[in-house]
């Protein structure tokens, strides 16, 4: 389906698409630090399953709607932006997710279906993976079928950076939470980068 030399550019490309410092790091970051190193690698699965989705919607050319259409960017990207804001401010508001001996009640579906969420409304990242994958894809062949096996990479590559990611600010946030009057920091700094996102998102131009 692909040629050697095409499939190691792409690799290659991906990861340093994957790997650039963007919101989906920060999010992992900040949730791995604040929460643990199972919602870092929680998260991390649901920004790939986030990432899943934008492969269905560009291998069935639905992206084109958001590069072609403003209403549907602003629609998309405000919900983005509220959703990212509306955690922010409930991290600032309860401090239960920052106490170690509570952190088992915070529900892991609910760790993954969030993180899942702010990367499938965020514009900026639906459009730049539409951008991306078709360049690697050849219009001899199932073109959609391509755009799937491209995207499948980009989610699996994606999975194991922000695992790694998320697994590191666990750790770094376990040595933080032994020192507690780290634990408010942490809290404060990880409720600003969400509501921060939110509102670089907000932000974002069509």
């Amino acid at each position: 389906m692909f040629e050697i030399s095409t499939l190691l550019l792409y690799l290659a490309g991906a990861f340093l698409l994957v790997a650039s410092p963007g919101p989906d790091f920060l999010y992992v970051l900040s949730r791995g630090i604040a929460q643990g190193r199972k919602a870092g690698v929680l998260s991390a699965v649901g920004i790939a399953l986030g990432l899943l989705v934008h492969t269905s919607l560009a291998a069935l050319g639905l992206t084109v709607l958001l590069q072609t259409s403003v209403v549907a960017f602003l629609v998309v990207k405000t919900i983005g932006a509220v959703y990212l804001v509306y955690l922010g401010v409930k991290v600032l508001r309860s401090d239960s997710a920052f106490a170690p001996e509570k952190r088992e009640f915070v529900s892991s579906k609910s760790i993954v279906w969030q993180a899942m969420l702010t990367n499938v409304f965020n514009p900026k990242a639906a459009l730049t993976f539409a951008a991306f994958l078709p360049q690697f894809a050849s219009h001899r062949g199932n073109f959609a079928a391509q755009m799937v096996v491209l995207g499948l990479i980009l989610c699996g590559l994606a999975f194991a950076w922000f695992s790694i990611v998320g697994a590191c600010a666990g750790s770094l946030g376990a040595w933080l939470m032994k020192r507690p009057h780290f634990t408010n920091s942490v809290r404060l700094l990880t409720g600003a980068v969400l509501i921060g996102l939110g509102f670089r998102l907000a932000l974002q131009r069509s």
